[in-house]
């Protein structure tokens, strides 16, 4: 009986232990959250087409040099057909951004990597991001797309230039395309998705939640990234179009080193052709 009291401390450190525990192999990564898209406008020669993505490094921070390997072996294993980038690279008290870059680069896929530029990739910062990424290869895309084919057929990339900043960039680099194409957006902020018409749009990938770092349940959290709350803290949600948009937690941390039942993820999408009813 006298060690009843021992029982409540005994459970508070095993939340603890369970909320920032990682359930990956991969240190660094606290696990790969996998998602099946379905959509009857996917041409059948990308039904099974794998997309990599990764957002948030914000490197240094609590995703550091000795957690490099760990993302690189994650990316690696998924096996993806197209590696994207969702911004966020250097930590705010600095990174070598090279180190970052030439992990990055390690990582092979049929048809690349592909990146946008997040909020601390402005000013000062940018300029080093875009020379690490000219170097290690890796496509900018700032409002622009680019085409990925399979035999005849092709699936359409646009990346958003600092969406955050709407009287320069509030004209999605969608409006241009064809409704029967099917157009992949990546962009930081979910936000995005919401602010803007994004029409022919077909799936959002984005970050900058970090899942609020701390949550509980996926429905509280002290810290708010985006302007709509929880609305669009983390996974799979939908715009007000009901466009799916996908929220990565993202790698690193940003403000305090710190996550709690919010796992740093690879995230692994699976484009699927939805039959015809």
């Amino acid at each position: 009986m006298k060690y009843i009291f021992l029982f409540p401390v005994l459970l508070a450190l095993l939340c603890a232990s369970c909320a920032t525990a990682s359930f990956s192999k991969y240190k660094g990564v606290g696990r790969i959250k996998r998602y099946d898209i379905y959509n009857k406008q996917l041409p059948d020669s990308f039904d099974g087409f794998r997309i990599a993505f990764v957002s948030d490094f914000h490197y240094e921070s609590r995703f550091s040099f000795k957690r490099l390997k760990g993302m690189k072996q994650a990316l690696q294993a998924v096996n993806a057909d197209v590696l994207l980038l969702g911004g966020d690279y250097r930590g705010r008290n600095g990174g070598n951004l090279a180190e970052l870059f030439d992990a990055l680069s390690e990582v092979k896929t049929p048809y690349g990597t592909y990146a946008v530029m997040g909020n601390h990739d402005l000013n000062e910062n940018y300029s080093l991001i875009k020379d690490e990424m000219e170097r290690t290869g890796i496509k900018l895309l700032e409002h622009c797309c680019d085409t990925l084919w399979r035999g005849n057929r092709f699936l359409t990339v646009c990346g958003v230039r600092n969406p955050f900043d709407l009287s320069e960039n509030g004209v999605s680099p969608t409006l241009g395309l064809k409704a029967e194409d099917f157009v992949v957006m990546l962009v930081h902020t979910p936000d995005y998705a919401e602010d803007t018409d994004i029409t022919h749009t077909d799936l959002v990938l984005a970050g900058h939640t970090h899942g609020g770092q701390i949550s509980v349940f996926n429905r509280y959290t002290p810290v708010h990234f985006s302007k709509y709350g929880n609305r669009f803290l983390t996974g799979l949600k939908y715009n007000s179009k009901g466009i799916p948009v996908i929220i990565s937690n993202g790698l690193g941390t940003s403000r305090k080193d710190v996550r709690l039942f919010t796992p740093s993820e690879v995230v692994l999408v699976t484009l699927h052709k939805q039959k015809q009813n």
